[in-house]
């Protein structure tokens, strides 16, 4: 999967039915909170329409490079020149990007679309579209983010339902999806997408930012709000209602999207400079019965996938836990500023998965790693599914906890052959605080072959705690693992998972 052309899978295509009269028509109509909901519901009942990609040429069949040279004109922004803490940049159709999406502006209750116009596009060697309205592939939002006179872009929304964001200081890295259908499925993907959006005009000295989506695809039509603040940590409060046109199996909830090339303990026939390359190197997890895990990220020989199964999570992500330079040595990427997004539930969801999908890889410029919440039971057809969580896009996890985090996994050749040595550092103001005469012990397991030599010792370097241990896979092609540091029968870390495969 290319991270470039996977999310040209499904895009939006023209509201439909009455469902255009609220974003296309001239003139204000009113809008609620229930308005983009209601018109989920009705594109629900009927019968799903694939986009039409149609583009008159030049424009349908672009290359990178001339799609590039389009670039809109800042003092074209919505909002521009109001007094607001947000703008908003918009994204012409073409290349990967041909399917169009609705536009609306809500301000005091009523809607009204945000016109596509040439003038607001610089086309570079490209020649000036007629007065044709063309459309917008999607849309940025601006905020002065890293200084107050300076409006930084903090989010973007395009390509079918993906969308991403940044906190302050950092760039652009992993991304999330309105919803998954059928992920990593051998009979193929599912990639719903969005058709709409409403952007409520903020209010003045105001830092938040509201969006609402409309979103659809076979198997279900769904509406989104979005209420974004930009900060040191910036966060969505999601609310997503899923209206399905059939029982859906395999659904993906806040999909995360991002790229694991290698590390320490996963770099075989890697020939690089630096010492890693990846936007997270790790999924993170809060399971409803309170228990931490940390799965750092692999890129496999072969696909594959791993459930955690819980009830009632409190939280899970994708995080980006290096943040020095020295980690990556990329002074182009810099990978040590690309966001954590962690997902806080909010209220009970019930029984499920946390469900990780790895993706073999030969290159940085692919997304490889998926991770998201599947339900226990299929969402039936004809029916109403509410989720709302939290994503937070920032460094780290945002709850503390009292449990050491393992902020490197290192493997290599063990003490004979065909055995493996695992070497994990964890650190955290626990461990620190310990007496120094404190005698720690590895908790290892595998549930299959057998775990050798577990050791745990101070480490120095790091203020924190080294567990290293062995393992002898003997006949198995793959091992699940796990290991905790311990004091006594009490974990004073939290709980490293891994899957080993030969």
């Amino acid at each position: 999967m290319q991270r470039r052309s996977l999310i040209a899978g499904a895009a939006a295509a023209p509201l439909v039915g009455w469902a255009a009269s609220a974003a296309a028509q001239d003139g204000a109509t009113p809008f609620d909170a229930l308005t983009v909901r209601h018109l989920a519901q009705s594109l629900a009942q009927e019968a799903y329409r694939a986009p039409d990609r149609k583009l008159p040429d030049p424009f349908a069949d672009l290359t990178y490079d001339q799609y590039r040279a389009i670039r809109f004109d800042p003092a074209q922004s919505l909002w521009r020149g109001k007094g607001l803490p947000f703008e908003v940049q918009f994204f012409h159709r073409g290349f990967l990007y041909a399917d169009r999406v609705d536009i609306a502006e809500v301000a005091e209750g009523r809607t009204a679309p945000v016109r596509y116009r040439p003038e607001m596009f610089e086309f570079g060697p490209l020649p000036h579209p007629a007065d044709q309205d063309l459309g917008f592939a999607g849309f940025r939002i601006h905020a002065p983010l890293n200084r107050p006179d300076h409006f930084d872009e903090v989010a973007v929304f395009l390509g079918a339902s993906y969308f991403r964001a940044v906190a302050k200081g950092q760039t652009y890295g992993l991304s999330a999806r309105g919803l998954s259908v059928r992920t990593a499925d051998p009979a193929g993907e599912e990639f719903p997408a969005f058709k709409a959006f409403w952007l409520e005009r903020p209010q003045p000295g105001v830092n938040t930012v509201v969006v609402h989506a409309l979103l659809d695809g076979p198997s279900s039509a769904a509406a989104l709000r979005f209420t974004i603040r930009p900060g040191a940590e910036t966060v969505f409060d999601t609310e997503l209602t899923l209206y399905p046109r059939v029982d859906i199996a395999q659904p993906g909830i806040a999909t995360m999207t991002s790229m694991y090339y290698f590390d320490a303990a996963d770099r075989g026939g890697v020939d690089d400079y630096r010492r890693a390359v990846h936007d997270s190197d790790g999924l993170m997890m809060l399971t409803g019965r309170g228990e931490e895990l940390w799965r750092p990220l692999a890129n496999p020989a072969a696909l594959q996938i791993s459930s955690f199964l819980d009830a009632g999570p409190r939280g899970f992500g994708l995080m980006q836990r290096k943040r020095e330079f020295r980690a990556f040595e990329d002074l182009k990427a810099h990978y040590e500023r690309r966001p954590s997004l962690w997902i806080e539930p909010i209220g009970d969801w019930g029984e499920g998965a946390v469900t990780l999908v790895e993706i073999p890889t030969r290159g940085e410029v692919h997304d490889n790693i998926v991770a998201f919440w599947r339900p226990r039971q299929p969402l039936r057809a004809k029916g109403e599914h509410n989720f709302t969580y939290r994503m937070r896009w920032g460094a780290e996890a945002p709850y503390r906890s009292e449990l050491a985090r393992v902020v490197d996994s290192r493997a290599g050749a063990g003490s004979a052959p065909g055995q493996r040595l695992f070497v994990l550092d964890a650190v955290g103001e626990r461990l620190r605080a310990l007496p120094p005469d404190t005698k720690l012990r590895v908790e290892a397991s595998a549930h299959q072959g057998r775990i050798l030599n577990p050791v745990a010792q101070i480490n120095p370097e790091q203020g924190g705690w080294r567990m290293s241990f062995e393992l002898a896979p003997e006949d198995a092609k793959l091992v699940e693992l796990r290991a905790t540091l311990m004091n006594g029968d009490a974990p004073v870390s939290e709980t490293w998972v891994y899957r080993w495969t030969a």
